[in-house]
Parts: C-alpha cells; structure tokens; sequence
C-alpha cells in the first residue's frame, strides 16, 4: 500500500492492489462532504456517499473487485483503505475532538454510534437484520465493512441499532451516525489545537 499524506491539510491518498481488489481513495477532513464514489456494489455506493455527506469528509473511491465471486473483498478492502486514509489524514490526531457521538432517525429506525479515535481499533456491533441481502449485497458484508475501517482507521467504535423494521433504512442510519460522530471526532478545538486530547501524551496502543 502506498500512501501518500498530506498533514498541513488533513488530506490523504492512496492506492491498495491486491489479487482480489484494486483500490484508490482519496480524502479531505476539512471538505464540505464531496464525494466521488464508484465500487462496482450499488449499495455501498449508496453508502460512502452518506458517509461523505454526512461527515463534510470529501471523499473519492475507485475500486474494481472480484465482483464475480461476491462483495466480500469489494466491501471489507474498501474499508480498509478509507480507514488507511484517514488514519493517515489524521495524523499525530494532535487538537482533534477525538470523541463523537450521533443517535440518527431514519422513519421509524433509530440508531446510536459512539466512537474514540484513539488509535486502539475495536467494534461493537448490535445489529441485526431480518434480510439475507440488499439489492444484490448481502447484510452481514455491512458488518465486515464497519470492522475493516475501525481496524485501519484506529476507531473504537460502537454502532447500535435501538430500532426499526426496514432493512434499508437500519444500514442507512448506521452510515449517516458513523458520518455525524467522525464529523464532531475530527474536528480541531482551537484551544487545544497543538496537544494531543489524552493525558498519556499520544493516542494508541496500551499506553
């Protein structure tokens, strides 16, 4: 993976080849939620883009995948490369919120994400679906996205759908929550804009 970042303006890219996928992504952590977004996997097309909007995080994604065999690879790769980017993006994560929270209503589903960028990835993950797929995309890939990101992206993240009936509407509202709490998470506290938000002095690991 070769990655290129750009710490001035919180923007990164890169590109992420493997046999199954080849990837290209770019961000902006201070964009206005643009998005280019083309996977080959309507569905999560759908999806980045609410994430973009959402988040004010501009973002642009080309992948090609083995779409052939299935999603899997499509979906979980493309999650490991926007959280690559955006850790990298990130940066040292000096005058970040580093904490965001959004509970979204979408019809009659709610659901709550709470997160930590604090560079030890980990997902909890209540939701639950009464439909094998979506379209053509098949539900439990959802999860395999949100878990690819919080690893790459060194998110603690916890995603709970409280209710709601309509498939659709319970992943839609886990997306536009995940882009609500990364957009409070990431943006910079002017008073304390040159330190990193943790006693230790540095986000990750065990310390």
């Amino acid at each position: 993976m070769d990655a290129q970042p750009d710490r001035s303006a919180r923007q990164a890219s890169l590109r992420r080849a493997t046999n199954e996928t080849r990837i290209e992504v770019s961000l902006n952590l201070d964009g206005t939620g643009l998005y280019k977004i083309s996977t080959g996997v309507g569905f999560l097309d759908h999806m980045l883009e609410q994430l973009s909007r959402h988040s004010l995080i501009d973002l642009t994604v080309q992948a090609e995948g083995d779409l052939h065999i299935d999603f899997h690879h499509t979906t979980e790769d493309s999650g490991i490369a926007i959280g690559t980017a955006f850790a990298q993006a990130l940066g040292d994560r000096k005058g970040i919120g580093r904490y965001g929270e959004a509970t979204v209503p979408m019809d009659e589903t709610l659901t709550r994400v709470a997160l930590d960028l604090s560079n030890r990835p980990y997902l909890i993950w209540k939701v639950h679906f009464t439909r094998d797929k979506l379209g053509d995309m098949d539900t439990e890939l959802f999860k395999e996205w949100f878990q690819a990101f919080a690893q790459a992206a060194g998110v603690t993240l916890h995603v709970e759908n409280l209710y709601g009936e309509n498939n659709h509407h319970i992943v839609e509202s886990c997306f536009k929550a995940l882009a609500r709490a990364l957009r409070a998470a990431v943006e910079i506290d002017p008073r304390k804009a040159d330190a990193v938000p943790s006693t230790k002095g540095t986000l990750g690991g065990t310390l």
